[in-house]
């Protein structure tokens, strides 16, 4: 399945995408929330939405759902209050974005959209601060930078966008102080760092970038501290783990880098706490989880990883509340779910699982928003 999604890639027609994270545990406030999955689904054009259960962590889907997207939806992005969906559609080179409603997940979409992306769009990433948007278009080699209007959700390119990437650039993440937004680049095996002008989300690439990774980098987070990246390296079978310098942004590989993951390791994440990662192996069909060193980084794998999981799993992420990882399985049209030992970090699969989405769901992200 992925080779043949990679020689689609290769026409132009898809990019492989990861997902990022969405942000924000409950850190003991009293506000209430509710939780939604959105599904990025690569076959059947369009996002599923459901409804998270937030004591069992299962997911019932929505009135309405799926919504359509534009052709081959390959990632989606929530801005963090949880106002607007942006789904990066592979096929059709395009943005569809829409507004969530905060009671029912539902949604809708934006006037003007679907917005013009570069080739291949393969994944989205939001700032911290609402205000814009990015897409990795691994068919041109460069990420388009949007400007997002507060009121609407829609799209305006800033100016200097596209902003030239590496080759066959796969994934996107911003880090947690919207400074600095780091690009995987499958095709040159490396990663990307630039700079965020903060008043105009204007790209400028860092001294020193791009840093070196291990063999078609796929997927990269950053954890919630911001101190350090990680980047799974699809055909290396295994993680690279950095430091990030906070003043420039810079990469430093840490000691014991890389560490083992599965067989092709396609997507990556990182609790809300930093004390976990969950990584998607695709051609072994599991799930690989690791316990953080909060000093360090150094990743070690859980007692019990790895965990089965269903064919091809594409994307992995976890809830805000930091209890439940949910994957998207490109093979077999469905999403697993599993709760999360919140000392240890061992996955027990819940009640349910999987559940049903539509064809080739190729990304998965779990919000929550306030009521």
């Amino acid at each position: 399945m992925k080779r043949l999604l990679e020689r689609a890639a290769g026409l132009g027609l898809i990019a492989v995408f990861c997902v990022a994270c969405s942000a924000g545990g409950d850190g003991g406030s009293t506000t209430v929330y509710n939780y939604f999955a959105y599904v990025a689904n690569f076959g059947a054009y369009s996002v599923s939405a459901y409804s998270i259960n937030s004591s069992t962590g299962a997911l019932t889907e929505i009135a309405g759902s799926p919504y359509a997207a534009g052709t081959s939806p390959f990632s989606i992005a929530v801005e963090p209050a949880g106002k607007f969906a942006y789904a990066a559609n592979s096929g059709s080179q395009n943005i569809s974005a829409y507004t969530i409603s905060s009671s029912t997940g539902a949604l809708t979409p934006i006037g003007g959209s679907p917005f013009t992306a570069g080739a291949s769009p393969a994944s989205a990433a939001v700032g911290p601060s609402g205000k814009f948007t990015y897409i990795a278009n691994r068919g041109s080699q460069n990420v388009s930078a949007y400007a997002i209007t507060t009121s609407s959700g829609a799209l305006t390119e800033i100016v200097g966008s596209p902003f030239a990437s590496g080759a066959s650039p796969a994934s996107i993440a911003v880090d947690p102080s919207g400074k600095f937004v780091y690009v995987a680049n499958y095709g040159s095996q490396n990663v990307s760092v630039y700079a965020i002008n903060t008043s105009t989300g204007a790209l400028t690439e860092i001294a020193g970038s791009p840093f070196t990774a291990g063999i078609a980098p796929e997927s990269v987070a950053v954890d919630r501290s911001g101190k350090f990246a990680y980047v799974a390296n699809y055909s290396s079978d295994n993680i690279s783990a950095f430091a990030i310098n906070s003043s420039t942004g810079a990469l430093s590989e840490i000691a014991g880098s890389p560490f083992a993951a599965g067989d092709g390791p396609t997507s990556i994440a990182v609790d809300t706490s930093s004390k976990f990662a969950f990584v998607a192996n695709e051609l072994s069909t599991t799930i690989s989880a690791y316990t953080i060193n909060p000093s360090t980084g150094a990743l070690t794998q859980v007692l019990g990883s790895p965990y089965a999981t269903e064919t091809y799993p594409s994307s992995v992420t976890i809830d805000p509340s930091g209890k439940f990882v949910y994957v998207a399985n490109l093979g077999s049209n469905c999403i697993t779910a599993y709760a999360i030992n919140s000392a240890s970090g061992a996955l027990t699969e819940i009640a349910g699982s999987p559940f049903a989405t539509e064809d080739f769901p190729h990304s998965v992200i779990a919000i929550r928003i306030s009521q």
